[in-house]
């Protein structure tokens, strides 16, 4: 059961259609629940990915939410069907945002060009639906910020999902009037120093955290996980390691950014909230 008087919690980004859940997804969804997580947006990354994940939260109706997208390894998929897939899955009342998308020049999985392409039709699409937009960028920000500043009068709400970056481009995509996701990276003594540094400088009104599951495991969970697959019951985690280097109280933290995401993606007004 949750600890007592826990805040609720809610978990931006959980891929819960990941092939590594398929033997036991309702046991992690149950798991989620009972560590206080009462609520779970499930990350499209495909049209695939996002049909699934549409599927997925149809079936919990209150507890799970669903973006729909194409993610940047996947923009070489970018085509009219592909276009008229995604849109019709935006128009469904449990898919609340468009992405994942944006661009990632760290894997390069697909040409950079198709990446930007698919880019700009997605930030159409939110304009045109004014849903909000789950943005993913790595290695990508001389390119992401002009390309989202062009956009940004037209669209709504705008996360920038598991930030990992440099200072300068946290505030640049504050003075957009981004939120900002907040993974267990941050949990990492090697790569997320920086993240660690910086964290504080996200306003309470602009944070959002998540798991990314099943990556990007807490390094410093104990005892560890006989498992490496991460599950978004360990978001109490991650949100107490954001607390700690904000130096404010875990409870403030999960309290603000529950009432941040129940406001980003309108969940309040979703059938069967």
């Amino acid at each position: 059961m949750p600890e007592q008087h826990t805040p609720e919690l809610i978990d931006i980004g959980a891929n819960l259609t990941h092939d590594s859940f398929d033997a036991d997804r309702e046991d992690v969804i149950a798991q989620a629940q009972a560590a206080g997580v009462v609520h779970m947006v499930v990350t499209g990354s495909s049209v695939a990915c996002s049909q699934k994940a549409a599927d997925l939260a149809a079936s919990y109706p209150g507890l799970l939410t669903a973006t729909a997208g194409i993610h940047p390894h996947h923009a070489s998929d970018w085509d009219a069907e592909a276009e008229a897939a995604i849109a019709e899955l935006l128009a469904a009342p449990q898919v609340v945002a468009v992405g994942e998308t944006g661009l990632d020049y760290f894997r390069n999985f697909s040409p950079r060009a198709a990446q930007i392409f698919s880019f700009e039709q997605h930030m159409a699409l939110a304009a045109q639906t004014g849903l909000p937009m789950f943005l993913h960028q790595r290695d990508a920000h001389a390119d992401f910020l002009p390309m989202l500043k062009a956009h940004r009068d037209a669209l709504g709400a705008v996360v920038v999902h598991c930030f990992t970056d440099t200072r300068e481009a946290l505030f640049d995509y504050l003075d957009l009037d981004c939120h900002i996701g907040i993974t267990g990276w941050i949990c990492d003594e090697r790569r997320g120093e920086n993240l660690q540094e910086i964290v504080h400088n996200i306003p309470d009104n602009r944070l959002l955290v998540e798991t990314d599951a099943p990556y990007l495991l807490p390094r410093d969970l104990q005892p560890k996980p006989a498992s490496r697959r991460n599950e978004p019951k360990y978001l109490p985690h991650v949100v107490r390691a954001i607390a700690h280097h904000r130096r404010q109280d875990w409870r403030h933290v999960a309290a603000v950014s529950t009432e941040n995401a129940r406001r980003f993606f309108a969940l309040d007004n979703l059938p069967g909230s």
